[in-house]
């Protein structure tokens, strides 16, 4: 029973050894937790000031950030603008370079237009300091360019200057037009500069013009010498009875060849005072349209800059020159009358290619037209001294009145050309030209009264009887006229063209009726009333083409009127005879 108590006891102690140590294991185990605990809990405790930390400093970042790309946003907006505005008020080393080591020619075109862009935005930009640094740089530049300039203009200028020869419309259209932004580019940046080469070539073409026309009026002058026509009363001429229609192709531009200067050398050369006039008008018409279409052109101020890319100008068409030229077409400008071509030597290219007519104010209209008048000053005095030595003494009606309507058509298209100076110039010769034909006219009608009335002086006095050969050459000479004025009056209403003529009419109707009452016998009076009546038909119906004509079917309804009045009186006076 003891070994039992004894091994009781002895499993009892080894139990409690056994749990004993387990409780101190489970103890030490719970002091390691309990300290792993408290570890961890400083851990997370520091973990936890450290993240807050952490957690400022990333929101301060934010902000930065936000701070950096607002800032960022802001430099974009103002990067274009600041670029732009470096590249505007800066010049660049390649344009600087063209302006001060290169001669004046074609790369200065776009040199100077951005030159002057740029030298315009630093004007505006005063306020940026970076603009008024560079403001000394551009305006020496400037002044460079202007110089150059200059000097360019002024040897482009010389040609004209120095020889008539010299193709003044080649240089204008093909070389001065070319360069027109540069001279613009003086017109506004250096304006004295720009005056003085108005006056410049002012001053030339002047010379070129007045050496010119007066060496082709004097040539004019001296054919004119060979041909002398002068002026006769109706009852003196003794022409042929024929209408001259090649003469009177004359009124009209577009016509015959212009007489050339060259032509004057030949002593046997001749030609009619209206051919003479035409040829000299023509050549004023073409060179002065031509000049006046080049200034409104180049010398206009220009207020704005050019387009970058500016317009390729129209080939140049040909104009009459007085110096005699090799050129062998003539055009005039589009939208004219003036013939499409016109096979002529001495002939120079014009400008009726670029013609603008843009509106004008009234200054700059009168700028022009100064301008114009400075320059054809000179040619409209020979002009004005070759009509003085026609109309003194007077010509013959006829060709009178063929140079009239030559100036007429004339001024038609000047107006067409847009030359108001020329027209009003051209106008106030064919004023200069009606009283001198009135007066003709006036000679014509009295001289045909007083012989009709039979009180004339001389040969054709009261004493003296009209022959039957005086008076049908007095008819044709009448028919002669009347065709002829027909053939140059398109409007029906000219008074006083037709009013002439009835006063001649009425007079020519009493010459025949007189002239026939010298016989005694009825019937032989009125036989030779209805051959002079018959010579006058015939006339009016084939001397010209104009057989619509209004006033030309009056006419030879007024004649017939009278023939068949004389036939009526006739039957009456042979019913009689028979009773």
């Amino acid at each position: 029973m003891a070994s039992e108590h004894r091994s009781e006891q002895t499993e009892v102690g080894n139990f409690y050894r056994v749990r004993a140590k387990d409780y101190v294991d489970l103890h030490d185990q719970v002091q390691t937790s309990v300290s792993l605990l408290d570890n961890l809990e400083t851990f997370l405790s520091t973990f936890q000031k450290d993240l807050a930390a952490v957690a400022g400093q990333i929101s301060e970042l934010q902000d930065r950030s936000k701070d950096i790309d607002n800032r960022l946003k802001s430099r974009k907006r103002i990067e274009k603008p600041l670029s732009n505005l470096l590249s505007e008020i800066t010049v660049p080393p390649s344009l600087a370079t063209t302006i001060l080591d290169t001669s004046v020619g074609e790369p200065w075109i776009d040199a100077i237009i951005d030159f002057e862009r740029r030298l315009n935005t630093s004007k505006t930009r005063t306020r940026v300091k970076a603009a008024r640094d560079l403001g000394e740089v551009i305006e020496g530049l400037r002044i460079v360019a202007a110089t150059k300039l200059r000097v360019f203009f002024l040897a482009l200028f010389q040609p004209i200057r120095s020889s008539v020869t010299t193709n003044m419309q080649v240089i204008q259209t093909s070389v001065l037009l070319k360069y027109s932004a540069l001279f613009g580019f003086l017109q506004r940046q250096a304006p004295n500069v720009a005056t003085e080469l108005q006056r410049a070539y002012v001053g030339a073409a002047r010379l070129y013009y007045e050496t010119g026309f007066r060496r082709y009026a004097r040539s004019l002058g001296v054919v004119k010498a060979r041909t002398i026509e002068k002026f006769e009363p109706l009852i003196n001429v003794h022409s042929d009875p024929n209408i001259q229609l090649e003469r009177l192709q004359h009124a009209k531009i577009d016509g015959p060849g212009v007489t050339l200067s060259f032509m004057a050398d030949n002593k046997t050369h001749k030609d009619h005072v209206e051919a003479l006039l035409r040829s000299l008008l023509l050549v004023f018409l073409d060179n002065a349209t031509a000049e006046y279409s080049f200034i409104s052109t180049f010398f206009i101020p220009q207020r704005t800059l050019p387009p970058l890319e500016a317009p390729a100008s129209a080939p140049p068409s040909a104009v009459l020159s007085p110096d005699g030229g090799t050129f062998t077409e003539l055009r005039s400008p589009s939208g004219s009358d003036y013939g499409a071509l016109r096979p002529l030597s001495s002939t120079t290219p014009g400008l009726g290619g670029f013609v603008s007519f843009v509106a004008k104010s009234k200054e700059e209209q009168a700028t022009i037209d100064g301008m114009w008048k400075q320059v054809l000053d000179p040619v409209m005095e020979y002009c004005q001294a070759f009509v003085r030595s026609i109309l003194d003494p007077i010509p013959p009606t006829i060709p009178l009145l063929t140079m009239i309507r030559l100036a007429e058509d004339i001024v038609a298209e000047i107006q067409k050309r847009h030359c108001p100076p020329a027209e009003t110039y051209i106008f106030g010769l064919s004023l200069q030209m009606w009283p001198v034909f009135q007066k003709g006219m006036t000679e014509h009608i009295e001289s045909l009264k007083k012989l009709a009335d039979g009180t004339s002086s001389g040969y054709f006095s009261r004493s003296s009887t009209t022959t039957d050969a005086m008076t049908e050459n007095i008819c044709g000479q009448y028919v002669v006229f009347f065709n002829s004025f027909v053939f140059l009056t398109d409007s029906e209403a000219d008074n006083m063209i037709f009013s002439n003529l009835l006063r001649l009419r009425q007079e020519m109707a009493k010459l025949i009726v007189r002239h026939t009452a010298q016989g005694n016998d009825p019937l032989t009076r009125a036989k030779d009333q209805l051959k002079f009546y018959g010579i006058l038909l015939q006339g009016l119906s084939k001397g010209t083409h104009h057989t619509a004509h209004l006033k030309l079917q009056q006419e030879i309804a007024h004649w017939a009127y009278l023939e068949e009045e004389v036939k009526r009186k006739m039957v009456s006076a042979g019913s009689r005879q028979g009773r």
